[in-house]
């Protein structure tokens, strides 16, 4: 492990999709819960890029040596700078057996917020990282956006492939957009969805089904039939794109919802 950095034990909770980055070649935004119970956020990750033997899943224990904090400009209070060379996975993924249990003796504890609050956290903490449980979900935005990538990044795989090493990378052409109300305020909340698994999901139903319209379709009805649905207790894993304080879900969390105690006594 390089020098002044701290091996530390993370459950990966987050893994966005896929974006290019010139001075990476491709990033992916991950974060997780150390066996402590604190929110760390890994950057830079080119996950794609990393050995086998180092592709970490989402729920996933693992061990990697990271800065005590911050990468560069990015003093978040979760940020750390990773050293990939260090990554050792911890065996397989947290199970969703006993209704989500092993991922719940995790999760539970931790910290929930509000939109508004979390807001207010960033400002004086610069944290940047939480749960939301929503009060009421509203509606999954689907908005077209630009098919290609920029210029840029499209020189930049012209030059990668000259040396074989770039991976295709398909631009998701729609940005989702969750909708949904908390507990302290009845303004209504439209956050950018950025979690890898609906972008994986959305270009698998497209296959599968041969439009981008019945694929949608799917996408909204995996959002309010089964993540969203009555009998799940719903959170997002929510954080800041920096280096501004705009505030994007990174991944849902949809374990069952427990029956309260009581509940069906006679």
């Amino acid at each position: 492990m390089k020098p002044g950095f701290e091996l530390t034990k993370v459950l990966i909770t987050v893994m966005t999709y896929p974006h290019p980055s010139k001075k990476y070649q491709e990033t992916v935004c991950t974060a997780g819960i150390t066996s402590s119970g604190d929110w760390v956020r890994l950057y830079p990750i080119d996950y794609r890029y990393r050995p086998e033997h180092q592709k970490f899943k989402k729920w996933q224990w693992i061990e990697i040596g990271l800065t005590p904090r911050g990468h560069g400009n990015d003093q978040r209070v979760e940020s750390r700078a990773p050293d990939l060379g260090s990554i050792r996975l911890l065996g397989g993924k947290l199970s969703t057996k006993d209704k989500w249990s092993p991922r719940r003796a995790i999760v539970d504890p931790m910290p929930h917020h509000t939109i508004k609050q979390l807001q207010a956290l960033y400002t004086k903490e610069t944290i940047s990282l939480g749960i939301v449980r929503p009060k009421r979900v509203l509606d999954l935005k689907v908005t077209p956006v630009g098919r290609e990538w920029s210029p840029k990044y499209q020189a930049l795989w012209s030059q990668l492939r000259l040396f074989g090493e770039q991976k295709p990378l398909r631009k998701l052409p729609y940005k989702f957009q969750y909708v949904f109300e908390c507990e302290d305020s009845k303004k209504t909340h439209k956050l950018m969805n950025e979690d890898w698994e609906l972008g994986v999901l959305f270009l698998k139903e497209c296959r599968r089904l041969g439009s981008e319209e019945a694929a949608i379709k799917s996408v909204r009805h995996n959002f309010f039939e089964v993540m969203c649905a009555e009998d799940r207790d719903t959170r997002f894993f929510v954080g800041t794109r920096y280096p501004y304080n705009t505030w994007v879900v990174l991944g849902t969390f949809w374990p069952p919802k427990e029956r309260q105690k009581g509940m069906f006594s006679t």
